[in-house]
């Protein structure tokens, strides 16, 4: 097939394929093996040369996308921080893309994917890359990966994400929290959880103390509770240091439940949900699809 070719169909045999490519990429991308730093070196020159340039000078190691910083700025410290984060591309952490390309590689046999060839290499034996003109940062693996049932990163009781030099990033179902809501869960109050500004992160805050443990410790008393509970419950509560605050607990369309503050005024449920979105109650509709 020539490398200008065009297809309309997959074959059944190659429409066979697509799950073991799917299967095996996504176990690429999730690895926690430690890195071959030897074969990704190979790789990344080859990559280099395919894409007729010269492999840069110096090819590092680290051990994470922190240690990367630090590696990168102890051999080039012209180049900042952000430089350097920022230019971590390739490895197994760009699988899902490379999946494509290795699939029409060698199932299709497309004759311009086969430049792709060092890159999908690469993705097999390490994380990030950082690419430089004169030089490039080979990262490791994290050697902890965890997810909940929808494949988002979570965990309950420690990093959802760890590297071997003790790099950690931690989330709840695919929103990342600050660490210490899990190393230190007396460092999250219902007060914080309630007044914390990033919706999402309040969303998670609350689940990890539990609307029950929130409500109890603050007393909150309800001031209206509307028949749907994506118009939600107005509730009042006395903040440490604050006073009164009224807060919405509503639903939203992903079924997921967020403490939404509202203004003290609000007398009902179906006022404060349609302050969240601009209106006043006399022109609020309520929406047939929420986002």
């Amino acid at each position: 097939m020539t490398a200008n070719m065009k297809i309309d169909s997959l074959t059944p045999e190659q429409e066979a394929m697509l799950p073991v490519y799917r299967d095996r990429w996504i176990g690429i991308g999730l690895s926690t093996e430690p890195m071959n730093f030897e074969k990704a070196k190979a790789a990344l020159i080859e990559a280099y040369k395919v894409a007729e340039l010269s492999p840069p000078k110096t090819i590092l190691t680290a051990k994470s996308p922190i240690d990367a910083i630090k590696v990168g700025q102890a051999h080039f410290p012209e180049l900042s921080a952000s430089d350097i984060f920022n230019s971590s591309i390739y490895g197994s952490h760009d699988a899902a893309w490379l999946s494509f390309y290795a699939f029409f590689k060698d199932e299709v046999k497309l004759e311009c994917c086969n430049k792709a060839g060092p890159l999908i290499e690469l993705a097999h034996h390490c994380g990030w890359v950082n690419v430089f003109d004169e030089m490039a940062i080979i990262q490791d693996r994290p050697e902890v990966i965890k997810m909940d049932d929808r494949n988002l990163l979570h965990c309950q009781d420690g990093p959802a994400i760890r590297y071997r030099d003790g790099f950690s990033v931690y989330s709840w179902h695919g929103t990342r929290i600050p660490d210490e809501w899990i190393s230190n869960p007396e460092s999250l109050t219902p007060t914080a959880a309630l007044t914390w500004d990033n919706v999402e992160q309040r969303r998670c805050a609350c689940e990890i103390l539990g609307w029950a443990k929130i409500l109890r410790q603050l007393d909150a008393k309800t001031v209206d509770s509307d028949a749907d509970p994506e118009i939600g419950t107005l509730v009042e509560v006395v903040l440490p240091d604050i006073g009164k605050e009224k807060f919405l607990i509503v639903l939203c369309g992903t079924k997921r439940e967020f403490a939404l503050p509202v203004p003290p005024e609000m007398k009902t449920a179906a006022e404060a949900n349609a302050w969240t979105f601009g209106f006043d109650l006399s022109e609020f509709i309520k929406p047939e699809v929420r986002t």
